[in-house]
């Protein structure tokens, strides 16, 4: 198996330019940019994210799930209160998101701790998903929950390994960047 996977192309994506001197202020801002470019570029299913939260023994578990919406707020994914991912984040009420567009070799990755929205934005966040989907779920148990991001890293990967991140952290409700080594 090693030989097989160190056989197999990497960082095979045309990166979009990143002038690291231009940054936004919020990384909401920058991920904005980054997911239209990835969606313009024709990447498919931009909004999908690997969602990772801790069970109660303290083991990762992570998942696909489809960013619902970003603001000052968050980073918003929904599922139901009744599953695997639900009861984790009850007892521990934090996660990590990682993004991955392949063709332009970027990643944004994601953590801190989440809130449920207001059971309004949870009910209007069901109606919105087609018939079907909605079936057998009840509105009591659909959530719509928000990572409230402490750190954000975007990667911008190089075919000479040279890559570019750039961390946003929170500190004292305001964020500040920096540039980190590849």
């Amino acid at each position: 198996m090693r030989h097989w996977l160190r056989s197999q192309r990497s960082l095979t994506g045309s990166p979009p330019s990143f002038d690291v001197l231009t940054l936004p202020a919020t990384p909401e801002e920058l991920f904005g940019i980054w997911i239209r470019e990835a969606a313009s570029a024709g990447v498919e299913e931009p909004h999908s994210v690997t969602f990772a939260t801790v069970d109660a023994r303290g083991q990762p578990d992570a998942r696909t799930l489809i960013l619902k919406d970003l603001d000052h707020r968050g980073w918003a994914v929904a599922s139901t209160r009744s599953s695997a991912k639900g009861a984790q984040l009850a007892t521990n009420p934090a996660a990590a998101l990682n993004f991955w567009w392949q063709p332009q070799m970027r990643a944004v990755r994601v953590r801190g701790l989440v809130r449920e929205a207001t059971e309004a934005e949870s009910a209007a966040d069901l109606a919105a998903r087609s018939e079907v989907a909605q079936r057998g779920i009840t509105a009591n148990d659909w959530v719509l929950w928000r990572v409230e991001a402490s750190r954000v890293e975007f990667w911008q990967g190089s075919q000479d390994r040279r890559h570019i991140r750039v961390v946003y952290e929170r500190s004292a409700g305001s964020w500040r960047h920096f540039q980190l080594g590849s």
